[in-house]
């Protein structure tokens, strides 16, 4: 018996997150990416979504002190675990995007679904990209191990989405933004063209991403009369279990709208 297409955006959501598979979450990521562009999708959210999502048997999760060093760019090797570790971020945040348009919609304009609906897609075609390279590599997902703490942050912070946006985008995301041009150039430089195009176009859509989270922070924020900036320390030092440290890529941050309002006495801390 064929299975009911979902009629309402939080269904839909949900049938992203509850399917492990990678070919068929990027399938479902995609059809429902389609469906809420073409108005198949009722702005509705009538269904919770899952307190974790479903993920595939492999790559086996370790916690972070216990993840083997991955080598230098420079090298195969290297490279391949590198771009392992990022497919697995592009899977995870594959989920984080459907979860924040799923779970916290209710609560914001419906553009805030559109953005977050357009997230995922964006994530999606980055595991694809990584996949495919990790492949002509001779690898594959899942033939490493992977973090298993990536989806501790939302857990932490699946009861407030201001602690969301402030974290998922504006922390961990960010981070992207300083890390990725550095790559990039050694990837460049040891040979591996067709992998810095695809970390440049993660990199420039990320920029995107961050801007997403942070206007709808500042959104929230004006709703309910707090000075952004202050709020967003707040929360991170409540809900982020690690350290936002230099160096910043100060020209992305701020293309991201994340000013030095935010970050810039972090450098001192």
């Amino acid at each position: 018996m064929t299975e009911q297409p979902a009629t309402s955006i939080a269904e839909a959501c949900r049938e992203v997150l509850t399917t492990p598979a990678p070919v068929a979450k990027l399938k479902a990521a995609r059809r429902v990416a389609r469906a809420w562009r073409q108005g198949a999708l009722r702005h509705d959210f009538d269904q919770p979504m899952p307190v974790k999502p479903a993920w595939p048997p492999r790559p086996e999760l370790l916690p972070p002190g216990k993840m083997p060093k991955r080598g230098k760019a420079g090298s195969e090797r290297g490279r391949i675990a590198l771009l392992h570790a990022l497919a697995h971020i592009e899977f995870v945040a594959v989920d984080l995007a459907f979860d924040m348009a799923g779970r916290f919609g209710a609560g914001f304009p419906r553009a805030f679904v559109d953005d977050w609906i357009s997230v995922g897609a964006d994530e999606a075609m980055h595991f694809a990209l990584l996949d495919r390279r990790l492949r002509a590599l001779g690898s594959f997902y899942g033939a490493l191990p992977a973090h298993a703490g990536l989806w501790e942050t939302a857990a932490r912070t699946a009861d407030d989405p201001l602690a969301r946006l402030a974290v998922v985008p504006m922390v961990l995301e960010a981070r992207g933004l300083d890390v990725t041009p550095t790559t990039v150039m050694r990837f460049r430089q040891s040979g591996d063209e067709a992998g810095a195009r695809i970390l440049q176009r993660i990199y420039t859509d990320e920029i995107r991403h961050v801007r997403f989270g942070t206007n709808w922070f500042e959104w929230a924020c004006a709703a309910q009369r707090l000075n952004p900036p202050t709020h967003w320390r707040a929360l991170i030092d409540r809900h982020f279990r690690g350290l936002v440290r230099p160096p910043f890529n100060d020209s992305a941050r701020t293309l991201a709208g994340l000013t030095r309002e935010y970050w810039g006495g972090l450098a001192s801390d």
